[in-house]
């Protein structure tokens, strides 16, 4: 999961890790900051991103405080060797407000710009996993980093630090950050005209 020759002249590693299948996610409902929990599907995706990350070279395991990405953390620590060292309200995902909960599949457009019109900027939530993701590297130097956050955030982020669209993240899977994008990245750089948000 971790290139072991990436990144090595600025020290440590970083790897984002989408969290795990909820009932929400399999129904196609917006999650935003609603706290829903992993369903038994999410808990086996769980396991299987711990089984490969386990002998990867992470060696430090963060995540957002929902309990999705939470659980998927402690699933993959107990996989991996690994202990959910901090949670992170930066790494939160992103606020849709009242609009939480809806079904989004069927949507017309109207709708959709309706409820992304009034969620959280994709700006605010990319400027925000980007400093979350800057602090953790700066307060840890060398440290090979885990960390579990949501589909949004961690699309919005990385389109953010590519200056380009970032597909969509499937639940439980890996997106390495590189480092060095991220040491040059300067605030306000963030990307506009992202593809649409899936929570």
């Amino acid at each position: 999961m971790f290139d072991r020759q990436a990144n090595t002249h600025i020290g440590g590693a970083l790897v984002l890790i989408r969290h795990g299948e909820t009932d929400w996610n399999a129904a196609g409902r917006l999650q935003g900051r609603t706290d829903i929990p992993l369903n038994e599907v999410g808990r086996a995706q769980a396991r299987e991103a711990g089984a490969a990350l386990a002998g990867g070279g992470g060696n430090m395991l963060v995540a957002s405080p929902l309990q999705r990405a939470a659980e998927t953390a402690t699933i993959i620590g107990a996989k991996s060797g690994l202990r959910l060292e901090l949670k992170l309200p930066e790494l939160l995902e992103r606020d849709y407000g009242q609009s939480e909960g809806e079904y989004l599949n069927g949507l017309s457009e109207p709708e959709m710009t309706r409820i992304f019109g009034a969620a959280e900027s994709e700006d605010a939530v990319a400027a925000r996993g980007v400093a979350a993701l800057r602090r953790l590297v700066r307060d840890h130097p060398g440290r090979r980093i885990v960390a579990v956050a949501h589909g949004t955030l961690i699309r919005l982020t990385m389109s953010a630090l590519l200056g380009r669209p970032h597909p969509r993240v499937p639940n439980a899977h890996a997106v390495p950050v590189d480092l060095e994008l991220l040491r040059q990245h300067r605030p306000g750089e963030e990307l506009r005209g992202a593809p649409a948000p899936v929570s």
